[in-house]
């Protein structure tokens, strides 16, 4: 066992103000197989996060800021298989995106990939830079997994980003933290909570 002492960083605790015509919400992988006990791979922490997603959304829609659903998304014999074991398969009840969270479709995007990054072979940045979005508002799961490398995809694109810790998931605290870290660290994001968030 080693023990590591976690960098400080900062959470903003005060009103966010984004512009709602330059903003995304990204909801990031969650389906079925990460958020319920039953699921191929569930993260213990994911329900807890429902919630304030589902507040963070109703914002949104509220002043018709841009929604994007990611949807992890297999095929059988996916390589990725090997790592994780199979999960999010096509035409299952894990692959589907939790019905509290139910995409509002044709009015908001479902956004497929078959990685973890939201950007690697996805329309995602197409779609976003068509709209003039400069933030993006990531939530989801898996925190150091899905959500990092979403986030880290976005600041090398050059979006901004706003992180609510209180809104992603994590299998360990130790990965919540390194994704902490790596958000405001070195993608100079900013760490909130959703109450503070505010598109006007």
């Amino acid at each position: 066992m080693v023990t590591v002492e976690v960098p400080k960083f900062e959470i903003r605790k005060e009103t966010l103000h984004l512009p709602k015509e330059k903003s995304a919400l990204i909801i990031v992988d969650m389906q079925n197989d990460f958020v319920y006990p039953k699921g191929k791979l569930f993260v213990p922490t994911a329900p807890g996060t429902v919630e304030p997603i589902k507040r963070l959304l109703e914002k949104a829609r509220a002043k018709n800021v841009l929604v994007i659903y990611t949807q992890d998304t297999h095929y059988l014999d996916d390589p990725e298989f090997k790592i994780w074991g199979e999960h999010a398969v096509v035409g299952t009840w894990g692959h589907q995106i939790i019905d509290e969270l139910k995409p509002q479709i044709p009015k908001e995007i479902i956004v497929q990939k078959t990685r973890y990054d939201g950007f690697f072979g996805t329309p995602l940045d197409n779609i976003l830079r068509s709209r003039g979005v400069e933030y993006v508002v990531i939530t989801g799961t898996v925190a150091n997994i899905c959500v990092l490398h979403t986030a880290s995809s976005a600041a090398l694109h050059g979006y901004k980003i706003v992180l609510p810790v209180d809104t992603i998931s994590a299998l360990t605290e130790f990965d919540k933290y390194i994704v902490y870290r790596q958000i405001c660290f070195l993608y100079k994001g900013i760490l909130t909570e959703s109450k503070y968030i505010d598109f006007s």
